[in-house]
């Protein structure tokens, strides 16, 4: 059992360095706005995550049967993505406007950390392109299959988490013309990856 949750945690680590839009969205907001920012956005991808985990493991049945679906759930990421691109891009203040109160300020970041993750057809296909890989090369029982993702998981939290704490920490070095610099930075790659989706899944 041992085995599973070595893997699973390895894996979890490896995936959230993979420096796409949650990770530079994660840091944008830490340093902005506070860790716990970053860690509200965290947890948006950790409930997205298992969303994907769960159809990974369990097949595809149960998702309603939508045309086209892969090409509708792109579309809308890439709107998503070329909104917060051009919001960083041309924004004059490098602090963000945010909810005030409890239960605003969390939807705000869970959705912010949901969406970015959800509307990203390449991460639901990573999953259950690993959900495949480990059945077929290492023979896992589901409680093992169970095992692995849910350590996964747990590595993914704890490091975004972990990230959002360290990016937080580096804020004092971190001007109001340096924030301005990254921001628009975090804005190009959103953008970047917006038109990496539309090239791999309209025109590829």
């Amino acid at each position: 059992m041992l085995s599973p949750i070595l893997y699973g945690t390895v894996t979890g680590f490896v995936l959230c360095f993979t420096f796409g839009t949650v990770f530079f969205s994660l840091v944008q907001n830490s340093v902005d706005n506070g860790y716990r920012s970053g860690i509200k956005i965290a947890f948006g991808v950790l409930v997205c995550d298992a969303i994907f985990v769960f159809f990974a493991i369990f097949g595809t049945t149960l998702l309603p049967h939508i045309e086209n679906f892969e090409k509708w759930m792109a579309g809308a990421g890439i709107i998503f993505l070329l909104i917060l691109g051009l919001n960083n891009l041309f924004r004059q203040q490098p602090k963000l406007a945010y909810p005030k109160t409890r239960f605003g300020n969390l939807l705000y970041y869970f959705t912010t950390g949901f969406l970015l993750n959800g509307l990203n057809p390449v991460n639901f296909i990573s999953w259950v392109a690993i959900a495949s890989y480990i059945r077929s090369n290492y023979a896992y029982t589901l409680d093992q299959v169970i095992l692995f993702f849910g350590a996964s998981l747990v590595t993914i939290f704890l490091t975004e988490s972990g990230i959002a704490l360290s990016a937080h920490k580096l804020k004092k070095i971190f001007t109001p013309r340096t924030v301005k610099i990254f921001n628009k930075v975090t804005g190009v790659v959103f953008i970047g990856i917006a038109f990496q989706i539309a090239y791999s899944v309209f025109l590829k």
